[in-house]
């Protein structure tokens, strides 16, 4: 489904991508670890089309990205979580989970949506602003799989939850992969991406270090707490 090849990118003279190369299979959910300034989140920006590649191949489904801005990409099966949720401030929850076009065959109709999030449902008529960012993030999830987007990019989508609300990501994820998307996060929590992933990519510095398998990353868990410093 993603294939990168040898990409390299640069904010002003700081090279934040050094030759990276990795797969992701359809169906997969495959994990992003590394230290903070490791270049995860620049991957998945350049993945996306937000930051732009300097060298280097990115294919979805065999199709070159290279060229396409971001909102081709989207229209192409790209669906992006970001960080900060991407929440826009003046609309009401249905709203914003009816505003994104159709790109793929499998989008989640409304009750669907509901069913899974039912927090939206409660919460449909409520402008972003009022929304916790527990209640966000699902609604960040949410928008992308209503575009029935076939690769979802989501960046931390844990972070700074409950743990009753990191369990629901999870529970969607493994429901989304179950519906055959595809799925490349950033992840920091190990006992997160175990559950949820297949497989796991470590980055330093800007490169792919290590690949690793949910086996091998249980086995170094110590090792690797230690070394992201959690």
């Amino acid at each position: 489904m993603l294939r990168v090849d040898d990409l390299s990118a640069w904010y002003g003279e700081a090279q934040v991508l050094r030759d990276v190369s990795l797969h992701v299979e359809a169906g997969e959910v495959v994990t992003l670890v590394g230290r903070n300034g490791a270049g995860k989140t620049s991957l998945l920006r350049c993945v996306m089309g937000l930051h732009r590649q300097q060298r280097g191949r990115i294919e979805l489904a065999g199709t070159d990205l290279g060229r396409l801005p971001a909102h081709r990409r989207a229209r192409a099966g790209l669906g992006w979580v970001p960080d900060d949720r991407g929440s826009y401030a003046s609309l009401s929850v249905v709203e914003q989970l009816t505003l994104p076009a159709v790109v793929g065959p499998d989008p989640w109709p409304l009750d669907r949506v509901y069913e899974a999030f039912p927090i939206l449902y409660e919460r449909r008529a409520a402008p972003a602003t009022t929304l916790s960012g527990g209640e966000q993030q699902m609604l960040a999830l949410a928008r992308v799989l209503r575009m029935g987007a076939r690769l979802l990019l989501c960046d931390e989508p844990t972070e700074g939850l409950s743990p009753l609300l990191v369990q629901k990501v999870g529970e969607i994820l493994r429901q989304a992969k179950e519906h055959g998307v595809t799925v490349l996060l950033v992840e920091q929590n190990l006992h997160f991406a175990t559950g949820v992933a297949d497989r796991h990519y470590l980055l330093a510095q800007g490169s792919v270090v290590e690949a690793m398998d949910n086996s091998e990353v249980r086995s170094r868990e110590r090792e690797l707490l230690t070394y992201l410093g959690i």
